[in-house]
């Protein structure tokens, strides 16, 4: 099995456990191959950012991803680093589950990406409101004066939509949420779709934002410019070894008593 192991940067921590991780798959007759070679599952070392890194490549080569916990939140992990051999062993065994996820595309200006978490489109100016108006599949829902909007998935409903008062979503539904952030209107509430819907984000004054893909930047906006955001048109795939709930994992994160 080829490994494509997707590392963060700078860590100390993350580089180190990604030094054994290498050895563990060497030992148990893997291979790790390099950034350019398709590998048979990605596996991210890192946080949250590194597993969304991970989902990506992931998702150009159409294979699963798997994410390590090395001591964040890691809403995106599926296993702790003290399980690590225990996974290469289950992963070189073929012992394990896929569990796919929504993914959501935002195009504009002849550009576009697909991301797990998230489309965001925000202010650049930090100390001015911008005029969002929004259309769902073609009629005109809500024209939000506010500091941005973001449109989530499931898995993308534990990050920046929750901090924007969003609720949590299970992975397995099959939805998007729309949340708008720090609006200045009397309706400031989130809105759960059906994931086939289109949305049209139009810039309403004169004033830019930038819309961005799972923190990544997309393409800034000026006024009476547009964004599409609709599903991804292929789903991310999520190792699993079918022993955690949705609900515990939330339990877990956040140690509900």
């Amino acid at each position: 099995m080829r490994f494509g192991l997707e590392v963060r940067a700078g860590r100390p921590a993350a580089e180190e456990f990604a030094t054994l991780l290498r050895a563990m798959v060497r030992d148990r007759g893997g291979k790790v191959v390099g950034l350019e070679e398709e590998p048979d599952v990605v596996v991210a070392v890192g946080g949250d950012g590194t597993m969304l890194a991970a989902a990506r490549r992931a998702l150009t080569w159409d294979v699963p991803v798997l994410g390590f916990n090395l001591g964040t939140l890691g809403f995106l992990a599926e296993a702790e680093k003290d399980e690590a051999d225990e996974a290469v062993k289950r992963l070189i065994g073929g012992d394990f589950g896929i569990q796919s996820r929504l993914t959501v595309t935002a195009a504009t200006g002849g550009v576009s990406a697909t991301g797990v978490n998230d489309v965001v489109v925000e202010k650049i100016d930090s100390t001015r409101l911008v005029g969002l108006s929004v259309t769902v599949d073609g009629t005109h829902f809500a024209t939000y004066q506010a500091d941005g909007l973001v449109v989530a998935t499931p898995t993308g409903s534990t990050a920046y939509s929750f901090s924007a008062g969003g609720p949590i979503i299970d992975p397995s539904v099959d939805a998007l949420v729309m949340t708008p952030v720090a609006a200045h209107s009397l309706f400031d509430r989130s809105i759960v779709l059906p994931s086939d819907v289109e949305i049209r984000v139009t810039v309403s004054r004169d004033r830019p934002v930038k819309a961005t893909v799972d923190k990544v930047g997309l393409k800034q906006l000026g006024h009476n410019e547009t964004v599409i955001i609709t599903r991804g048109d292929r789903a991310a795939r999520f190792v699993t070894f079918g022993d955690r709930s949705f609900p515990g994992v939330i339990r877990g994160k956040f140690g509900l008593p």
